[in-house]
């Protein structure tokens, strides 16, 4: 198959762009100079001035559960409790009696007036059935009476938070560990709906231009659906799947080493998590305020534990000494995972202390960041961080400190949509709103980088995808326009024409009109 009249971007700085591309099997087999008579009888695909780019990678993504919120009450939009009630008010009718009704996205620092939900107004909804309703960043969670009565008493966890009322009686808010303590035990779901939405979310995504990802539902089990799925046929796209930081003992007795699994499936990396949100106000500050998750000594256990494994690891890390302290334990450790050629991230990295920004680049740890988070967390940001939110989501300033930024989405936090990421890290504004801080933007070609290349690296893959060379594997996306030469205010227009992984289409194969 060979490309022609369009603009090819390889993302490689030796040669940006060429004007031809060969496909050969489930790989790139060349550019520039190709003739017709390389491959035996190739198709020929007319991009009609169309331009191709190296397939979209989310670094970032819950995929199980951004797949099943796909079917659950959506509250991402909701400006006042009044509207978040009335929106599963509406959900009723159509939930089965017999199940949870679960959602997904309030915010309340959103809501007009600011008032913080609770079970007695959930209940003057639904008494009669179990209620979940997850927060916005996942790191709370709304209940109705029926749904606490489940747990019988069994709320509060180390870590956790369970919100009280005057009287001293859960108000129906659990955070942090209390909450996903109570999603874990007592929220039912089952595989096989795991399974099919995201069967479901699979066509989606590459819809989308979705041809990798990096999961992070390794705490729900997300290997064995990925598993199921593949088992069915090759999955339409890559999985760099995540486990729980917790797991790096047991990986070292069972002689599990990361990169495991196949072309489409591999073991990948560890996650812990430092601190909480902004929009729960439980990230971890420099002032003293926020809830700590996992301390520095207890991450650098879990960092020497996955060296030993030959995991690298993944931590969350919102507040500013969060952030601080996870750097601390990776500077603390250099010597047991550098050696090895790890490559640990930083998950968010969204408020640094301007001390901390260059020892990412310093120490070798990767921000795994998620642009579009700029422009959707904007107020929440001015509003708590005030004085420091020069500090946030400074994209740019990581860049020109050397350092290894990659893009995800965080869905369902945000949507899984890499173009609306890319969007958001050079507009810093998703909507009609004036750029925000928008002296931390990056161009369209870092955005793609972030996208694209950086991704691959982390999953040591730099050398077979994230570029369209000769020899990488012919995951790639049609875009109708090129992005990079295109004017600012025509990023919101570009638009996903087709996707292709391993040399087969995954989403609207040629001819296009």
């Amino acid at each position: 198959m060979i490309f022609e009249n369009g603009v090819i971007r390889t993302l490689d700085p030796s040669l940006p762009v060429v004007r031809s591309l060969a496909i050969a099997g489930e790989q790139i087999a060349g550019g520039v100079g190709t003739h017709e008579t390389a491959l035996p009888g190739p198709e020929r695909v007319d991009l009609g001035g169309r331009c191709v780019v190296p397939g979209l990678s989310d670094a970032h993504v819950h995929f199980a559960t951004w797949a099943v919120a796909q079917h659950e009450v959506r509250l991402e939009d909701t400006r006042s409790l009044d509207e978040a009630l009335a929106r599963v008010r509406e959900a009723l009718a159509a939930a089965p009696a017999d199940r949870w009704l679960r959602g997904r996205g309030w915010r309340s620092a959103d809501w007009s007036p600011s008032v913080e939900p609770t079970k007695e107004v959930l209940d003057e909804v639904v008494s009669d059935r179990p209620v979940a309703l997850m927060a916005r960043d996942s790191h709370s969670v709304w209940l109705n009476s029926a749904a606490i009565a489940r747990a019988d008493g069994d709320l509060q966890v180390p870590g956790g938070v369970v919100e009280l009322d005057d009287r001293g009686e859960p108000t129906g808010v659990l955070r942090e560990e209390s909450c996903w303590h109570f999603r874990d035990r007592y929220i039912e779901l089952s595989d096989d709906e795991y399974v099919e939405a995201m069967r479901a979310g699979l066509k989606l995504a590459a819809s989308r231009g979705v041809t990798a990802l990096h999961d992070k539902d390794g705490w729900l089990g997300a290997l064995r659906f990925w598993q199921r799925l593949q088992a069915e046929g090759p999955l339409g796209l890559r999985v760099w799947q995540s486990l729980p930081a917790e797991k790096a003992d047991e990986l070292t007795d069972v002689d599990v080493r990361s990169g495991l699994g196949g072309p489409r499936l591999r073991l990948g990396y560890l996650k812990a998590f430092m601190d909480g949100t902004l929009g729960s106000q439980t990230a971890r500050m420099l002032d003293g305020s926020g809830v700590e998750i996992t301390s520095r000594e207890q991450l650098e256990h879990y960092i020497r534990a996955g060296a030993r494994a030959g995991f690298p690891l993944a931590v969350h890390a919102i507040g500013d000494l969060a952030n601080r302290e996870a750097l601390d334990a990776f500077e603390a450790t250099r010597d047991e995972w550098q050696p090895l050629g790890l490559r640990p991230r930083i998950e968010h990295a969204q408020l640094l202390a301007p001390e901390d920004v260059p020892r990412f680049a310093e120490l070798g740890v990767a921000a795994s960041v998620q642009f579009s988070h700029a422009p959707s967390d904007r107020e929440l940001a001015d509003r708590f961080w005030g004085h420091k939110v020069s500090g946030a989501y400074a994209y740019r300033s990581l860049l020109d400190a050397g350092a290894v930024v990659a893009n995800g989405s965080d869905a369902p936090i945000e949507e899984l949509d890499p173009l609306a990421g890319i969007r958001a890290g050079v507009l810093r504004t998703l909507d009609e709103r004036p750029a925000w801080q928008p002296e931390q933007a990056v161009t369209v070609a870092e955005a793609l980088h972030a996208t694209c290349v950086a991704p691959a690296w982390l999953a040591r893959e730099e050398h077979s995808r994230g570029k369209l060379l000769p020899g990488y594997d012919a995951d790639l996306v049609v875009l109708d326009r090129d992005p990079v030469d295109c004017p600012p205010d025509e990023l919101p227009e570009v638009h996903i024409v087709a996707t292709m992984l391993a040399g087969t289409w995954t989403h609207n194969p040629p001819p296009w009109d």
